[in-house]
Order: structure tokens, then sequence, then C-alpha cells
């Protein structure tokens, strides 16, 4: 895809990732993003938000050519086959895991490897890191003949064999060659950050790279129905947002990519989210990933301890709760600013993540899973405290920065939490002391969301009380199946948003102020949430024909941004982003189960 400025269209870009970071990688093979040492470190390539002065490492060939890509069958391991008039040539990309824990390896390791297939093809390639997203000055020389770039503490080697001498310049190092049939180039990062720099032999990067293929092979989850394909990679993206070290997952590898281009619409996701965590336990219990989804759960409950009885709306990958917002000194995507590290959200007011949390909850106790007493011990506090909390005005769902409402999605969300406790101690895994007080809150909810938050008009419950506005966060009622007291008035609720939100397969959040100037793309999740939604109220053949369109979205490697523009397909928004994903398998696995019903 064409370059605009030197920016590389948002659907042109494919993702690798170790457990810790995640790099992005243009159709162009330019890797125009990556933190380190961790996801949410700051990056040594972000020309993704800074065309000119981001850095960049580069690979491509120096005459026109033809590509291909594809991630190797079950892996996060990509390869992208470049074709020229005079030859072939394969490069697979991969940051590495190591094979021998015991093993002296680099701390943070990106291997680029290309293999000639035909004839020969001349490549040329350039890394130029920029430490600490250009707050400081990156240096780059030699140490044992080796082209190293350092910043304080924080170090990278460039070490390659078969790729050129590498000619060390002020700002990059740069490195052209030529394959033949059956040649083998290697160029790998080693990367460090208050540690030793390991200068690697190739052997050993070579045997990483086939190792960290055989480990993604080893990773697969239990899923045979429709659409299989994209549920399977939407889970091997969720994967490449699993934080290893601290089991949370984060809701995108990116920050600042814009909703609207040129606009102010430019958020950090490089956190994890309370509003996902219903949605993660649903997809790893279902799929079979046990180990994640409970290294998940025990993760959100360390993190939300921080911050009991009240839960933030977002936590850091290793559980801190700060999260202070700045703007960094970088262009922004096509000119898209400001640059935002850190999200204001964290200090918001959101009352639907409550239920959210309670419902992840219940799910990890219905599959089996044992919660100990202290933790019950909180749960039964947390539902408590929305006996006193849901009669407030909150930020809701999407965050908006426009002042406080009574949003009828929050509201439902305080229902459903208190439902999953009043559920958990039937069942002797919460105690049970205020049980008959949750059963009174929840009943008074039910009447409020009745009485205050139904449109006549619009036949439809609404965005916040009193208001007319149309909502496509309500479909989650229906989702995590909130019971109202007036019969069918979800089922109508489902068919408004279709009619007032929807356009084709694209559905926008909501109709209304939101406190910032610009509009937006339709949100992905959205369309898969109605589809799911189209399945639980018995419409089984839209919901069918609903995915049939939506799994198309993809990029050409599977991955879905945010949102989506409906005229162009361009994609908006941070990438990959856990929620669409999370969106695709859920619908998938809701659909399946309501075929065999």
């Amino acid at each position: 895809m064409e370059r605009v400025d030197g920016y590389a269209p948002l659907r042109s870009y494919a993702a690798i990732g170790d457990g810790r970071t995640v790099a992005l990688i243009a159709d162009d093979g330019s890797i125009d993003w990556l933190c380190l040492p961790h996801l949410d470190s700051s990056p040594v390539f972000a020309n993704l938000l800074d065309a000119n002065k981001g850095g960049v490492f580069s690979l491509a060939p120096t005459v026109p050519y033809q590509m291909q890509r594809r991630y190797l069958e079950g892996t996060n391991v990509l390869e992208t086959t470049f074709s020229t008039a005079t030859g072939t040539a394969r490069v697979t990309d991969a940051m590495t895991i190591p094979s021998d824990m015991a093993a002296l390896c680099p701390e943070r390791e990106l291997v680029r490897h290309i293999e000639g297939v035909t004839g020969a093809v001349s490549f040329h390639w350039s890394v130029a890191p920029r430490f600490r997203g250009t707050q400081a000055r990156t240096r780059i020389g030699r140490r044992d003949g080796v082209p190293v770039a350092w910043c304080r503490s924080d170090a990278l080697a460039v070490c390659s064999w078969d790729a050129g001498r590498p000619n060390v310049m002020p700002e990059e190092i740069l490195g052209a060659f030529s394959t033949s049939p059956g040649s083998r180039a290697v160029i790998a990062l080693s990367a460090a950050q208050r540690e030793p720099l390991v200068f690697p032999a190739r052997a050993d990067v070579e045997g990483r790279l086939a190792t960290t293929i055989d480990w993604w092979n080893s990773w697969t989850i239990d899923y045979d129905g429709p659409w299989h394909d994209g549920v399977e990679r939407s889970a091997l993206a969720l994967k490449l947002l699993v934080h290893a070290p601290s089991g949370a997952v984060a809701a995108a590898a990116t920050t600042s990519l814009p909703e609207a281009l040129g606009g102010e619409r430019n958020w950090d996701y490089r956190f994890s989210w309370v509003r996902d965590s219903a949605f993660i336990l649903n997809a790893l219990l279902q799929l079979g990933r046990s180990d994640e989804a409970e290294a998940f759960f025990w993760w959100v409950m360390h993190a939300s301890q921080r911050t009991h009885p009240h839960l933030q709306v977002l936590y850091r990958l290793d559980g801190d709760s700060r999260a202070a917002e700045k703007s960094l000194d970088l262009a922004g995507y096509r000119g898209s600013r400001p640059v935002r590290v850190g999200n204001g959200a964290a200090a918001q007011a959101q009352l639907d993540i409550y239920g959210d949390l309670l419902q992840a909850a219940w799910l990890f106790a219905e599959a089996g899973n044992s919660i100990d007493a202290d933790i019950a011990r909180r749960l039964a506090e947390i539902a408590d405290l929305v006996c006193h909390i849901w009669t407030e005005p909150d930020a809701g769902l999407w965050e908006v920065r426009s002042g406080s409402e009574h949003f009828t999605q929050s509201k439902i969300m305080c229902w459903i939490a208190l439902d999953r406790a009043i559920r958990l101690s039937e069942r002797d895994v919460l105690p049970d002391a205020r049980a008959e007080q949750w059963r009174e809150q929840a009943k008074n909810i039910q009447e409020f969301v009745d009485e205050h938050c139904w449109s006549s008009t619009k036949r439809s419950y609404v965005r916040f009380a009193g208001s007319e506005e149309l909502d496509a966060s309500l479909l989650l009622g229906v989702l995590f199946e909130y019971v109202p007291l007036v019969e069918g008035r979800l089922e109508a609720t489902v068919e408004a948003i279709r009619d007032g939100l929807a356009h084709g397969v694209f559905v926008y959040r909501y109709a209304g102020d939101d406190g910032l100037s610009g509009k937006e793309g339709a949100f992905l999740a959205c369309s898969f949430w109605l589809a799911e939604a189209f399945a639980r109220v018995g419409r089984q053949r839209e919901a069918v024909d609903l995915m049939d369109e939506l799994v198309l979205l993809a990029n050409d490697v599977g991955l879905f941004a945010e949102e989506i523009d409906p005229t162009s397909g361009a994609f908006l928004g941070n990438l990959p982003q856990a929620l669409t994903h999370l969106g695709l398998i859920s619908a998938a696995l809701a659909i399946q189960r309501r075929s065999h019903q």
C-alpha cells in the first residue's frame, strides 16, 4: 500500500511479539513501531507516529517488487515474499523466545531472516533507533566491531550475517546485499536495558528462531466451529497482547493512532482495561486456554486490590494504578496530535466495570476454578459498594469527556455485578450476609432503567436517562443476559441500534456529544456485538450473514484495528485491538452455541 507523507496505511501492519513487547511491520518491510523492553515502555522505533524523527528498521528490495505475506500457520511469525523482475526472496520476522532459560540470551531479540528463493534480489536495510521517544540523544558506534546504538541505560546491538558489511553513520546503521537461490542472511537486534548487552552467535539466533516457531505451533486453541481461521488468528493476536510476566492483557499494542485523521481522538491503549475482563475470561476459558485465563484473573484481582473496593478503569501491565496522561513532541500519525502517553481515563468514574469484574469472577468459578476466602470477601465488598454507587452518574463505557451522565449501560452492568454476586453466594463462593441487600438494589436498578432509560419514541433503551440518543453499548445487555422488568425491550433495542447506528455491516458507538471535536469511524467491536446479539435473540440467519461479512474486514494477515472508515475501509485507532478480536471470538462462540441448541 502506498505511503502518504512517509506514513503507511494502518491496514498495512502486521504484528510480531514475544510476550513482553510487540513490533509492527508494514507491508513494505519497515518496522515502524517497537517499544523496549516492554510493550508500555518508550518506543525505540516510532516512525508510526513521526515519519521524520521517530526511528525505523527498514528492509526492502532496491528495485520495484510485488509482495505477499502471511503468518506461518498457527504462529505469530511473519513471512513476507518479495518478487522482483530478477528473482524472489523470503523474509521471516520474529521476536524470539529463548529456548534455554539458563543460557545467556539477549533481553529482547528481533530476528529478520532473509532467504533467496529464485534468481537474485538486491536488498537495502537501515536501523535508525530513537530511544526514549526522541526525548534523549541516541548515540551510534561500534563495540568489538558490532554496531551498537545506546542512550543512557538502553542499548541495541545490530548483529548481521551475510547481509552486507554494516556502515555506521551518525544516526543510522546501513547495509546492502543480494540474495541467490538458497542463500541465507540474518539481521538480529539484541536489546538490553540496565543489563549486559549480548552479542549472540549466528547459530544461537537461528536456533531461537526455530524454537520460537515450534513454541507458537505448540500454542493451540480448542475450537472447531465456523470462522475458524478468524477465531484462531484473533486468539493469536490476543496472545500477543498478554504480558507474560504479569498475566495482564493490553488493550492494544500502540498509542495515539487516531480515530479520525488529524483529530484529537488519540489515546494510549497500552494498559489493561477492567472493561475487557469478562470478554477476556470468556474467550480464554472457552478456547481452552486455562493457563492464561487463570493468570489474568489473579492479575486483575491483584491490581484492583490497590484501589479496593473501588475499581480503576485501567491499570498498568505490572498492576500499577498510575497512568498520568501527557503529550510527546512527535508529529503524530499523518499529523494527528497530540501524541499521548498515559491515559486520563484512569481517573474517571465508570460504573460498568464493576459488572465486568463480577462477570469475570462468575465465569472463572463456573469453569471449576476455586476462589479463596480473601478474594471472595473482596468481591462481596465490591458488590456492597455497587449498592451505594449505582445511583451516581459516571463517564460510561466510552470514557466520554463531556461530563458525567446516568448512562444506561452503566446501570445495566451494575445490575450484572449484583446478579453475579447473588449467584456466587448461592454457590457458597461468596459470603451471603448482604445478599438480600444485593437483591433489593438489583430490583431498584431494573426499575430505574425501565422508568428513566426507555424511550417510547425510539422503542429502545437510550444512551443515558432522559435522552433520546442510541448507544451500541446497550447490546451488552443482551450479551451479558440482563433481565429487564418489561419483557421484549432488549430485543427492541437491538432492532433500534441496527436501524439507527448501523450502516450496512458498520456500527457506530453512539449518537450525541462526547466532549471532543470531530467524528470517528465505525467501532468494529460493536459490529461483532450486533452479530452476537442477533444470535442471542434468535435471529441466527442474520447473525451468520453479518459474521460472514465482518471477518472479511480484517487486513491481509487477519488483524483488526479499533475502528474502520466505512467509505474507504481504512483502519483507524490503535492496533491490534484486543476488544475487536475479543468481539469476533465471543460472537463466533455464541453463534456456534446457538446453532447447536
